[in-house]
């Protein structure tokens, strides 16, 4: 599964970003957004997971791939552990509740309600979801928050295992989650400019937008 971003260009609050940006992911791969507080490293990925419309440009994939991550858990909290992921794996049609829990170590907490969970256990609950969906690319938008050091590694390992297995990973994120071989893209080329604060030849700058 490849996802190939081409001249894009996306909107936070009907104003532009980010544009001309263009990489491609490849299955087994990781690219890591990096840049500025602001420069729109959420808005590209909302954009990318369908969220929100692009402004112009193509993102190119398989339909139905993406799996999004993002600060809200998205959590049902009078239901258990097993039963959030339950309802997940319900939507998508698969059955990888017990592995998800395994693997985000929330085994032992099952049968506990969402609602009492520290912000750590939700947020390793949240991230579980993308096990339960079966889709081979994650987007995934700081995925560590709240998560101690021992869940970092955690999962920093589940990601490798998705990549290994022919999955792929599109983040923002700067924590090291151990993945040596992850792609970096800098956006700070790809800010937008406004007219008033474009030079002469910025349409024909061949540097305006960035590859990886």
């Amino acid at each position: 599964m490849d996802l190939t971003v081409t001249d894009l260009a996306c909107a936070r609050g009907g104003v532009t970003v980010l544009e001309r940006v263009n990489f491609r992911l490849a299955a087994g791969a990781a690219l890591i957004l990096r840049g500025p507080n602001g420069i729109g490293k959420t808005t590209l990925l909302r954009t990318v997971a369908g969220l929100q419309p692009a402004v112009a440009g193509d993102v190119s994939m398989a339909p139905e791939s993406v799996a999004y991550a993002a600060h809200a858990d998205g959590l049902k909290a009078t239901l258990t552990v097993a039963e959030n992921l339950a309802f997940w794996a319900a939507i998508y049609g698969t059955d990888e509740v017990s592995r998800a829990m395994e693997r985000m170590n929330l085994a032992a907490l099952a049968d506990r309600q969402a609602q009492n969970l520290s912000a750590g256990q939700k947020r390793r609950l949240g991230l579980a979801r993308l096990l339960v969906t079966g889709r081979p690319l994650w987007v995934l938008d700081e995925p560590t928050v709240s998560l101690d050091v021992a869940s970092v590694a955690l999962f920093g390992t589940v990601v490798r295992e998705h990549l290994a297995s022919g999955g792929s990973a599109l983040m923002a994120t700067h924590i090291d989650l151990g993945l040596a071989e992850a792609e970096v893209l800098d956006l700070t080329p790809c800010r937008a400019r406004s007219p008033a604060s474009a030079g002469p030849g910025t349409d024909d700058d061949p540097f305006a937008g960035v590859t990886a």
